[in-house]
């Protein structure tokens, strides 16, 4: 509403971007703005503050939304009842129990279906013959409701000729809406190995593309998915980077087989989105920027990036898994208003096993949610021209332009993962995530940091072992008729997937199964208002090791009743809390007391060292490091 109509502003003074810089050091002591940057994985900088020239959005500079080169999205006029595509993944190795899953879930909202393939029946559905197919789709309207893959080791071509055959069967190969995703690069890179080597699995790549690209006109064929960039602990700019790469590399491949314009409009783009919506949303559009310019660069015609969006499985934790509901739900936001063509959330349990109905059930309502009663997709573009989601947005489209350049050098992004080189540059920024986490600096709310002892467990599906089927390749040779002769097969380390939560995971896994119980005394110097503070910093942190605390009944007033306090605990480890100026006039004599009432170590939450006193916590320490002696100290086996 127009300020001179109802003039909120005149009650309060005017305030220039100075006078804010002015609070802003006053507030710091002394310190500029700019000790409040905070650098990404990637050394990109984001500011407290963004103004115009940070980003001069005034002259409307990436165009209108559903404008070529489509900067700003697809289209300027989001579908009123489904702006994006509410995709839910399924893995239960049963097709017929898959089957039923997908029927209850695409009656209660979802919009299509991602098959997790795995004919061991480990980590998905066992989709191995044309009639496996048909149990898992049974009753699905494949014109409405579109079937994704996400095909386990080596069996990209394999699932979609079988998921070809069974479409065409079904006499709707015209209308079926199917994302097959074949990504062989994505299988170099996710398992270590293409069997038969590159040259052999891109000609059937190619030779299957071509036969379903003729048999289903509305399908898309190929999947570039760089969420295992992420989910192997690397940078926004390496996840976007290797997109690209790979998308490059797979069409300079399979070109010939097919050709590479056509390929090129039959791509699916994935990308892993986490709790950080402000980034999220920024990835999302630099990706769209990039692709954009290798369309111009190829010569190719614009058009608009299919992206989905996943949200990420390396953000979720085992212990207060129920927080990950609020991981998925901000990531979520991120899909939604960064204009995901197709978003995935996973289930919040899913780092506990196989989601059952309550998991999914979360998912897509997280999504429903957001899309009806939030009503994120009403609007096309929400973000644009915002100062920070445009700055942050170029800035990760350069540093990940430089690092498809850095990949093209090593051969593409096939030779480099062989080479092992890209794999060295995301262990790094994995290593150096790994480091903060430990300290700390990257906190985990209900695992590093507020973790809860005795919580309250989600529940998983209870799936029996299969026995391991062979996958047919009955469907790939119904398409292709003769298959190219294999080769030297390709190899690479696999990038792995990581969870940050899990080193801490392992520390509570190991306390939960020690015969007695961890626990370390919380030695208090001081009234209440003086040991307080580190009390509960001391709890807080032995805590993300499972490691109890036991305080005194009531605050000791002399080193006698501490001791006798820490004697009635049956404690071996005791942790001194208070503050600087107690430890220096009672620490020494406290911690001697302990160790005679039989503490076998003592500790101290701070930094004061002095005598009796073994170690210290503090904040910014190596936490991992931390628990680990502390599990020992105590007989705690790994």
């Amino acid at each position: 509403m127009p300020d001179d109509i109802l003039p909120f502003s005149s009650a309060f003074p005017e305030a220039t971007e100075a006078d804010w810089l002015r609070e802003v050091e006053k507030a710091l002591k002394g310190k500029g703005a700019e000790t409040l940057t905070r650098k990404t994985a990637d050394g990109l900088g984001i500011k407290a503050l963004y103004r115009e020239s940070d980003f001069a959005g005034a002259g409307d500079p990436l165009g209108s939304p559903g404008a070529a080169p489509f900067l700003r999205g697809k289209t300027a006029a989001p579908d009123k009842w489904l702006p994006w595509d509410i995709r839910q993944a399924f893995a239960h190795p049963s097709p017929e129990q898959t089957n039923a899953e997908i029927l209850r879930d695409l009656e209660r909202g979802v919009s299509s279906i991602e098959l997790r393939t795995d004919g061991t029946g480990a980590n998905g559905v066992q989709l191995c013959t044309a009639d496996d197919f048909a149990a898992a789709l049974r009753g699905v309207d494949t014109s409405i409701a579109a079937v994704a893959l996400d095909s386990g080791r080596g069996l990209g071509t394999r699932t979609a000729g079988l998921l070809g055959q069974w479409a065409e069967g079904t006499g709707h190969a015209a209308e079926l809406k199917a994302d097959f995703n074949m990504d062989p690069l994505g299988a170099l890179a996710k398992t270590g190995r293409i069997e038969g080597g590159l040259d052999a699995a891109f000609a059937k790549v190619g030779a299957l593309s071509k036969a379903l690209a003729e048999a289903f006109p509305s399908a898309n064929l190929l999947r570039i998915d760089a969420t295992l960039v992420h989910e192997a602990g690397g940078s926004e700019a390496q996840e976007l980077g290797a997109l690209i790469a790979s998308a490059i590399d797979t069409l300079r491949r399979i070109d010939g087989a097919l050709d590479a314009k056509t390929a090129a409009g039959r791509i699916v783009f994935a990308v892993a989105l986490d709790a950080n919506y402000g980034v999220g949303i920024a990835k999302l559009r630099a990706a769209r920027r990039l692709w954009a310019r290798c369309l111009d660069a190829l010569g190719f015609e614009a058009a608009p990036m299919r992206l989905q969006a996943i949200t990420s499985a390396r953000m979720l934790t085992k212990y207060d898994p129920w927080t990950n509901m609020l991981r998925n739900t901000s990531a979520a936001f991120a899909g939604a208003v960064g204009g995901a063509d197709i978003l995935t959330v996973r289930a919040f349990n899913e780092a506990l096993g196989l989601p059952e109905e309550l998991g999914r059930r979360i998912a897509r309502n997280t999504q429903i949610i957001a899309m009806e009663e939030s009503q994120l997709g009403r609007v096309a573009d929400a973000t644009g021209g915002a100062w920070f989601t445009e700055a942050l947005a170029d800035d990760l489209a350069m540093a990940a332009w430089a690092e498809f350049q850095r990949i093209e050098t090593e051969g593409g992004f096939a030779g480099s993962l062989m080479a092992g080189r890209f794999q060295a540059r995301v262990a790094a920024v994995r290593d150096a995530r790994a480091k903060d986490v430990a300290r700390r600096k990257i906190p985990l709310t209900g695992v590093s940091e507020y973790p809860l002892l005795e919580e309250i467990a989600a529940p998983v599906a209870e799936v029996t072992a299969p026995k391991a089927k062979a996958v047919t390749d009955a469907g790939l040779k119904h398409f292709v008729k003769a298959l190219p002769v294999a080769g030297k097969d390709a190899v690479a380390a696999a990038l792995e997937p990581v969870r940050l939560a899990a080193p801490f995971e392992a520390l509570r896994g190991a306390a939960a199964r020690a015969v007695r119980p961890p626990a370390v005394f919380l030695a208090t110097l001081g009234s209440l208002a003086e040991f307080t503070a580190r009390a509960d910093f001391a709890r807080n942190l032995f805590a993300a090791g499972g490691i109890a605390s036991k305080e005194p009944p009531v605050p000791p007033r002399t080193t006698a009743e501490l001791a006798a306090a820490f004697k009635a605990s049956g404690c071996t480890l005791a942790v001194l809390c208070s503050t600087d100026k107690i430890y220096a006039a009672e620490a020494s004599a406290a911690a001697g007391a302990l160790k005679t009432a039989g503490a076998l170590r003592v500790w101290l939450a701070g930094k004061h060292e002095g005598d009796g006193i073994d170690a210290n916590i503090f904040a910014g320490a190596d936490v991992i490091h931390i628990l680990e002696l502390a599990q020992a100290e105590l007989g705690v086996s790994a």
